[in-house]
């Protein structure tokens, strides 16, 4: 099962109601070629008020089922019984309550080819899918629970839950994509009769088993396995059927030619009628026309056996051996008695500690039992699910001698976080220990000094005291400098001066970032040579790649050794070698993840070399485990905290973000919160919805002025949303041609002025990671990219570079905006706190955040939340206290539930980097 779990929210007048049940109905039409366009108004369903839906109803691990009707489906997504008409417990009005969570069951593109091509394929993939389903919703009833008593602290197992599923057969752009929704209803009754509501933070949290139970039905599944066989398919290790596997990515480019032929028609049916909003009939028509606009000599009305035959032809037209018949094949199947499953344990902890990132390096019960399953599924072998169980529970159970419990209560919730991969325990000791090794004791510069070192006066002028003393500091003879500091702080200055002072000493300073981009920027910025850290590393013998449970490892060159990549034999530093007079500088060393920063202190530590990490924990964390820059804190010989930010014209914002960089505790969050909004850094809004239109809008309204604005986004589904509409709504005010387009990364289109953003060095084009651009050209061969900041750096990448590596970045997430500053930021309502800070330090003029509430204390209140959320955990004892924290917050059995707990862990009590 691919795909996510989302909740549905209740909005002002029920707008969440209407739009979920114009979703559903949606699906109801599919059937007839009719695409809803998930409206707000239910009377623009009024021609197919007779449609249905199947609702299941899960009882003691016993599935029934009937039919709803689109009235019947309104009263059931508010709350009530949708044939009596009883409310099931109480009613939540509140505009964040959950009103349902949707589920999908979303397969790989080349499942629903197969199913195209072959009746016999269809019946037995619709089997699959119902076999995934009815396991997902029995798994609903049986590992989730409803909360109950004053703060939800009281769990009630579930006695019967209720979901309804609605099946899709093609995409939006009228290609053949088989999935269903299912909607599992916030409802539930427990074993004690009464309804309430179902615990939806377990829920999204158990969701990572059901999408691994998923992909192990498609990949074990014996009825499916050998329905693919008879006809000579068989799974390849992506997951794609691999003989059908070659006409996913043209149909996926043909999809966003027709998405571009959509957006066109429908601005042109707008202006033609005055800005009105196209109907359901209307739409109908505009896809139909969308479709047969890229499929030459095809009619613009279809019927199910045209539209067919139609699919099949564009097959043949992409390899005429795909609609042939092919010959019985034998999978190899590999038996269960064979599996390694030890090597599978590994495999499932890896998973769970992949996971884990987010949390400092702590998964659950959930993880670990969703990364054995998926381990389970790459095997090969091929069975009943019932018959997999043992081997699944085996598989966790040797991976208890891989990670450790951070909790000595016995009965840990299953979504808890309470377990970490012994190697990630020992990684973030190792190099807690190797900071504290090179954190040799030394001396600053005096200013007299530093004055003497400078390349000129104006560049002391500019220092204040703090970063007079970092300069100081770095030029001095301390193993290891730590320097912190808030966005526009003024690092890049108090650098430029500490370089010059090296250069006196006739010392090099070299400065080593993530990425090359950032790198790259602090070179030019400082004067110093500058290389990406793992240019560095690299440079230095160190190599990293995956090994067979999927795990990321290191290895080490020694001079002499040849080289696996290259075949070439290695002869030691080449382009970056080090001495004990030298001093490495990590610019954005927030953004360092552990094992990184593990090889770079070997380094230090061999070449004798001073380091100095300098970047800010408050700001966006690495992609791998953080923590190394906050060691690096607790460690450094000198340690200094800059504190006076540069680069706002408002002093008072300024003070003010220093605040919201790192609150007390709620209430200083709360105050932040409140002294912004008077400030009229603030807009509330009361959906996501409305969220968006006020990022989109804000977009519009600053380049009216010329100014340039960094949207700043929780995740990349909610960029790509945003940016969508953005790229819509230009094309539709005639501001760029839809029909001069390249495909980009995740089939985006890409056009003459769009924002977009490199997501991979290119050294033979010289464009970076992260780097951001504006299309000036699209070529047949070729795109042309400049920069939007003053330096108008040019550019020219390849249309194959550019539909893997190149997205639209009108929005982004903190990364993706890191160590941007704009002119304007607003930043949307889904961050962490990292994003938060980021995100509102990135404009020079105005910044604004989006906080999602009823009225403006609610507004206040998440926006407080949203300061307090994702903090690192540094230390294996701040990852204690994390899990008690989290304890403390679930739900647990009446009975069961401690009072005045207090937990103990006698065995990691004293553990520490």
């Amino acid at each position: 099962m691919r795909g996510g779990l989302e909740r549905w929210k209740r909005g002002v007048e029920s707008r969440g109601i209407r739009h979920a049940v114009g979703y559903a109905l949606e699906g109801v039409c599919d059937a007839h070629l009719v695409r809803s366009p998930g409206v707000d108004a239910l009377e623009e369903y009024g021609g197919i008020a007779d449609s249905s839906v199947t609702r299941f109803l899960v009882e003691h691990g016993a599935i029934r089922s009937d039919e709803l009707s689109a009235g019947a489906l309104r009263v059931w997504l508010s709350g009530h019984d949708p044939v009596t008409g009883e409310e099931r417990g109480k009613t939540l009005l509140r505009s964040d309550s959950d009103l349902l969570l949707d589920g999908t069951l979303n397969h790989p593109k080349s499942y629903s080819i197969a199913a195209m091509l072959h009746p016999e394929l269809a019946a037995e993939f619709e089997a699959l899918q119902d076999r995934i389903r009815d396991r997902v919703i029995t798994l609903w009833q049986r590992e989730l629970n409803a909360r109950r008593g004053h703060g939800g602290s009281i769990r009630e197992s579930i006695a019967q839950l209720e979901v309804v599923e609605l099946q899709h057969r093609r995409s939006r752009a009228l290609d053949p994509h088989i999935h269903r929704h299912l909607w599992l209803n916030i409802k539930v009754r427990g074993e004690d009769g009464r309804w309430s509501n179902v615990d939806s933070r377990v829920a999204m949290k158990f969701h990572t088993v059901v999408n691994a139970e998923g992909e192990l039905a498609a990949r074990t599944d014996p009825q499916w396995i050998a329905a693919l066989a008879r006809h000579g398919y068989t799974i390849g290790e992506d997951g794609e059927i691999a003989e059908l596997s070659c006409a996913v990515a043209p149909f996926s480019r043909r999809s966003a030619q027709i998405e571009a032929n959509r957006v066109q028609l429908i601005a042109e049916w707008t202006r033609a009628h005055g800005g009105a909003r196209p109907s359901v009939e209307v739409l109908q028509q505009i896809d139909r026309r969308a479709w047969a606009m890229s499929r030459p000599n095809k009619p613009a009305l279809l019927d199910e056996l045209t539209w067919e035959a139609a699919v099949r032809d564009e097959l043949a037209a992409i390899d005429p051996t795909l609609t042939e018949e092919r010959e019985h094949c034998q999978p190899p199947q590999v038996r269960a008695e064979d599996l390694d499953l030890d090597l599978l344990a590994h495999a499932a902890v890896v998973e769970a500690d992949d996971r884990s990132r987010a949390s400092s390096g702590r998964f659950s019960q959930f993880d670990l039992r969703a990364g054995a399953i998926r381990a389970l599924a790459g095997t090969g072998v091929v069975a009943e699910r019932e018959a997999l169980e043992d081997i699944v529970e085996t598989i966790a159970a040797r991976a208890r001698s891989l990670y450790v419990r951070l909790s000595s209560e016995p009965d840990i919730p299953g979504h808890i976080k309470a377990f970490m991969a012994t190697d990630t325990m020992r990684l973030k000791i190792r190099v807690g220990r190797r900071f504290d090794a090179i954190a040799v004791p030394g001396r600053s510069l005096l200013p007299d000094e530093l004055r003497r070192g400078a390349a000129s006066v104006d560049d002391l002028k500019k220092l204040d005291a703090a970063q007079s003393a970092a300069a100081c500091a770095i030029a001095g003879t301390h193993g290891l400098v730590a320097v912190t500091g808030p966005a526009g702080a003024g690092k890049t200055t108090m650098l430029r001066a500490a370089h010059a002072a090296l250069i006196r000493q006739r010392r090099r300073m070299l400065v080593v970032a993530p990425t090359r981009k950032a790198a790259s920027v602090a070179g030019r910025e400082t004067g110093a040579a500058s290389s990406s850290l793992h240019a560095l590393l690299h440079d230095h013998g160190y190599r990293w790649s995956r090994d067979q449970t999927g795990a990321q490892v290191w290895q080490r060159l020694a001079p002499g050794d040849i080289d696996p990549t290259t075949g070439q034999t290695y002869r030691g530093p080449q382009r970056f070698p080090l001495d004990a007079r030298d001093r490495i500088v990590v610019d954005e060393a927030g953004m360092v993840d552990l094992q990184t920063a593990d090889a770079l202190t070997e380094v230090a530590l061999e070449t004798g070399a001073g380091m100095a990490m300098v970047g800010d924990t408050h700001q966006a964390l690495p992609v791998g485990h953080a923590g190394a820059m906050a060691s690096a804190i607790r460690h450094a010989s000198a340690a200094i905290e800059m504190h006076t930010v540069h680069r706002f014209h408002d002093a008072e914002y300024a003070a003010l973000t220093l605040q919201l960089r790192d609150p007390r505790d709620h209430d200083h969050a709360l105050q932040i919160a409140a002294d912004l909004s008077a400030r009229g850094h603030v807009r509330r809004v009361d959906n996501i919805e409305e969220a968006r239109a006020a990022m989109v809008s804000a977009y519009f309204d600053e380049t009216a002025h010329g100014r340039r604005v960094a949207l700043v986004c929780g995740s990349n589904i909610e960029a790509d949303a945003i940016n969508a509409q953005i790229q819509e709504r230009r094309v539709a005010a005639g501001e760029m041609n839809s029909t001069v387009l390249a495909w980009g990364r995740d089939e985006q289109r890409l056009l003459v002025g769009d924002a977009v953003q490199t997501r991979r060095n290119d050294p033979r084009t010289g464009v970076e990671n992260r780097a951001q651009w504006i299309i000036t050209r699209i070529d047949p061969d070729t795109i042309d990219l400049v920069s939007p900041t003053d330096s108008g750096e040019r550019r020219r990448i390849t249309r194959d570079y550019a539909l893997d590596h190149v997205m639209l970045a009108y929005a982004s997430t903190v990364h993706g905006i890191q160590g941007e500053t704009t002119d304007a930021a607003v930043v949307g309502p889904d961050v962490d706190a990292a994003g938060l800070y980021v995100g509102l330090t990135r404009g020079r003029h105005h910044n604004e955040a989006i906080a999602l509430g009823r009225t403006d204390a609610a507004a206040r209140e998440h926006l407080a939340d949203t300061m307090l959320r994702g903090a690192t955990e540094v230390t294996v004892n701040d990852s204690l206290r994390a899990v008690d924290a989290e304890l403390l917050r679930t739900a647990r059995d009446e009975a069961a539930r401690p009072q005045g707990y207090v937990s103990g862990h006698p065995s990691l009590s004293g553990t520490s980097l």
